[in-house]
């Protein structure tokens, strides 16, 4: 399969600015089976949520709704949003191309920032399936709690081999300068601890607070970089994840086979 990363800077509370920069660089690099925009794609990082947040049917699904039947892709990006019954979510949506979509509501809110004063966590895990790939969705403070996403063999019938929860995880970002280290050290190890690719998108530019200089990167189950994106530079990166690759190291290595959570059992609730 082959992914593009998406690392620009965002302009503040701009949503159209944002997704016309977001479609130029999308646009350059077609042929590709899945976008991946970063945190709060169309604002920047608002724990503001009065004035910043879309409705839940808003212009930017709609404009990724678009981008997906045109580009013939899966596109993914975080959006401020107000739900139908008045709550804030930090949401991460998942579009295919015939117009259809998943989301992710961010469970671990930026208490540092204030981020948990205006927005609603999400209380469950998502994982989708896109081209014979499955994907776990997290944004951006996620990656602190490896318990969230610890990846396990599961089976959905008793007659069926058992197979790992997820193969990709995608994480969607504004993680400033400051805190780099902490950002290229976890991803790794997100991806080592759960024997899958990790999808590591971050922004760059400046708002009101912070600075970010990126470190966007796909990386495999080994913890190598695939393909990484310049620093501090609004960039379009491709690379070719490899299922059977992936596949054969679990055989060979079979790491979450012998995990704490070894099995997720039909009927029972995920481990986490």
């Amino acid at each position: 399969m082959k992914v593009t990363l998406i690392q620009m800077d965002i302009a503040w509370n701009a949503p159209t600015a944002n997704r016309v920069e977001a479609e130029s660089l999308m646009r350059g690099a077609a042929g590709t089976d899945l976008y991946v925009l970063p945190e709060m794609f169309t604002t920047g990082f608002a724990v503001e949520s009065e004035g910043v947040a879309e409705q839940a049917e808003s212009d930017t699904l709609r404009w990724m709704q678009g981008m997906a039947g045109e580009l013939n892709a899966a596109v993914a990006g975080s959006v401020a949003v107000r739900t139908d019954g008045g709550q804030y979510c930090n949401r991460l949506y998942f579009v295919t191309p015939d117009g259809t979509y998943r989301y992710y509501d961010k469970r671990h809110l930026f208490t540092y920032g204030g981020e948990n004063n205006a927005y609603t966590a999400g209380g469950q895990r998502i994982v989708v399936e896109w081209r014979g790939m499955k994907f776990l969705l997290q944004v951006c403070y996620d990656l602190r709690f490896p318990v969230f996403s610890r990846n396990a063999m599961q089976r959905t019938s008793p007659e069926e081999e058992p197979h790992p929860l997820y193969d990709c995880a995608i994480y969607v970002a504004n993680w400033p300068d400051s805190r780099r280290r902490v950002w290229d050290t976890l991803t790794r190890a997100r991806a080592l601890e759960n024997q899958c690719y990790v999808l590591a998108v971050n922004r760059v530019g400046n708002d009101s607070q912070c600075h970010y200089n990126g470190g966007t990167a796909v990386i495999d189950a080994y913890g190598k970089d695939i393909a990484t994106a310049e620093d501090n530079v609004s960039a379009a990166i491709t690379a070719e994840i490899d299922m059977e690759r992936l596949v054969n190291f679990r055989k060979k290595f079979p790491v979450l086979a012998d995990g704490d959570y070894c099995m997720i059992e039909i009927g029972r609730k995920t481990p986490v």
